[in-house]
């Protein structure tokens, strides 16, 4: 008898076809293990966290600080002399109109220059699901960082062309939209449920640092007069690829796809390795009990097709959900303080607006820390409420100030309303990086069956990259007509968004991904989410109950 075959849950099942059809697609795996051991397993506590899992979040989330840097780096070019008098076109100062005509970027072009990386990625996220299907996790994350390589190179060939440098962005693009799906779906068949979320915000960490980085380098070469100034940057994205694309063959593939691959054992290996305990620890068996329920279930119902992602029982559900959860990311408005944060506190009459891009990015990374422990001690739901609501305020707020109290002409003259504007700035980021920044990475990693979780991933992924492309390509135009008035439509989507989630999202802090599954087949309340107990009796796969609550 299979050590599998000791753990049936009565009433609940993380199947998406019915139970009454019988298998149609061959064996499913199993582990087994002599009967006589089948009565001892482990019930000892276990880690908090094992250095392999420690290591596997670090490494893998370099595939965030490389969105993060691109990110950070387009804001600075767009400013800096050399990159304007390459690819800008003379034209009136719209500071001075009857003064000298000025190098500059038309709002068409450089929402081109900084919104065509959006195309690549939403291409990216949508061809990466079926590679990494067939081909596996961990070598399709070494592959797209090849492509995104390739755009580095384009671009830094580029000497007068400007749709050189928008090729360039939109080929790394490509890479940078896939591994957007591929990291945080590795991270979540990887780690071990009581830190799976704090895993997979730490890519939304790495996006922060990259951004982060990406500005010191730029304050660091601004001032040099020729290519330098901006392909030093552009050489340094190289790194990060190096050592992702390298570094992630040394990791085994995720349990859940080796367990859909036949390979039962290497998934149970892996998992003893990343929890921190021996192959008859329990815990482990019940996971690999609920991956064997989802499996044998998806395998009675015979051939899947794709549509099932939105005719499957629920999917439609979690599915839209998904894809209205990342739209909201992108439309709480905080990549209009990263893509044009420069030219943006320009206009607040700074005098150096470099500078407060990097206080701006510092806020970043230091407040997506607090957001690692919000999102397992609070849980998913209320940070993501909480931080819709204050986001909101802060746009209010950041949008009445300048619409009514920065001349705008002379910002100079009013040095309370720019502070003023600056201050609120730092509070939103702080709000975004430690609520909706990392939190909806990892709440549409947990959305879907493992069936279709590469599939959802890819178009929710999608959906992130078209508000990222149509935010950056359309904000010129908008904030030249209406000014900072912009941000009470962005005030508008952060309010949108927190009732969203109350209404919609169900709490999966501490479950398995089979138990997420479960909740919202059996149609869970999400405002009652957080105390549901399945009809197993298990509940929640709680750390307390393993003896490290305090470790929380």
């Amino acid at each position: 008898m299979g050590v599998l075959s000791r753990f049936s849950k009565s009433s609940h099942s993380s199947s998406l076809a019915s139970p009454k059809k019988e298998a149609q697609a061959g064996p499913t795996p199993t582990t087994a293990m002599p009967l006589s051991e089948i009565q001892h397993y482990d019930d000892s506590p276990y880690p908090l966290a094992t250095w392999r899992t420690i290591v596997m979040g670090i490494l893998v989330s370099m595939g965030g600080l490389i969105f993060g840097y691109d990110t950070g780096q387009i804001s600075g070019f767009l400013e800096m002399e050399d990159f304007l008098h390459r690819f800008g076109e003379m034209g009136a100062d719209p500071k001075n109109p009857g003064g000298p005509q000025i190098y500059r970027f038309t709002n068409v072009r450089s929402g081109l220059i900084v919104g065509l990386l959006s195309i690549g990625t939403l291409m990216g996220a949508l061809v990466a699901a079926p590679f990494a299907n067939k081909f596996g996790r961990k070598n399709s994350i070494s592959a797209w960082c090849v492509v995104f390589s390739v755009g580095i190179i384009v671009q830094m060939a580029a000497s007068t062309k400007w749709y050189d440098v928008v090729v360039g962005r939109w080929v790394a693009g490509l890479g940078i939209g896939a591994l957007s799906i591929l990291v945080p779906l590795f991270q979540s068949e990887s780690a071990p449920s009581h830190v799976r979320g704090a895993i997979v915000c730490c890519y939304q960490l790495f996006i922060t640092i990259g951004i982060l980085i990406a500005n010191i380098i730029n304050y660091g070469t601004e001032g040099i007069r020729s290519t330098a100034s901006w392909r030093i940057p552009l050489g340094v994205g190289f790194l990060w690829a190096i050592i992702l694309g390298v570094g992630i063959l040394f990791f085994p593939e995720t349990p859940k796809h080796n367990f859909r691959r036949g390979k039962p054992e290497e998934a149970k290996r892996t998992m003893t390795k990343l929890l921190g305990v021996g192959d008859n620890h329990r815990k482990v068996a019940l996971e690999l009990n609920d991956m064997k329920e989802a499996l044998e279930a998806e395998q009675a119902g015979g051939k899947h097709s794709w549509w099932e992602v939105f005719t499957g029982p629920r999917m439609a559900y979690r599915t839209t959900l998904g894809i209205v959860l990342q739209a909201f990311q992108q439309l709480t408005g905080a990549n209009f303080f990263f893509y044009y944060g420069t030219t943006i506190f320009v206009s607040t009459g700074l005098d150096n607006s470099y500078v407060t891009q990097i206080i701006l990015g510092t806020v970043n990374v230091v407040c997506t820390f607090p957001g690692l422990y919000f999102v397992e001690r609070f849980g998913r739901r209320i940070s993501l409420i909480i931080g819709g609501a204050w986001m909101c305020m802060c746009f209010l707020v950041f949008a009445s100030v300048g619409s009514f109290a920065l001349d705008q002409e002379t910002p100079q003259n009013t040095p309370a309303a720019g502070t003023a504007m600056i201050v609120f700035a730092c509070l939103f980021i702080a709000a975004f990086a430690s609520t909706w920044g990392p939190m909806v990475w990892t709440v549409t990693a947990e959305l879907y069956p493992s069936r279709y979780r590469a599939q959802c991933m890819a178009m929710s992924t999608a959906s992130n990259w078209t508000w990222n492309f149509l935010i950056a390509f359309f904000t010129p135009f908008i904030t030249g007509a209406i000014d900072f008035r912009y941000g009470y439509v962005f005030a508008a989507c952060c309010a949108a968004a927190a009732i969203t989630v109350y209404f919609f999202l169900l709490e999966a802090q501490g479950r398995t991904l089979e138990e997420v599954d479960s909740m919202y087949l059996v149609h869970v309340k999400p405002w009652k989410s957080q105390q549901y107990v399945p009809p197993d009796g298990r509940g929640k796969n709680k750390v307390q109950e393993n003896g490290v609550a305090h470790s929380l």
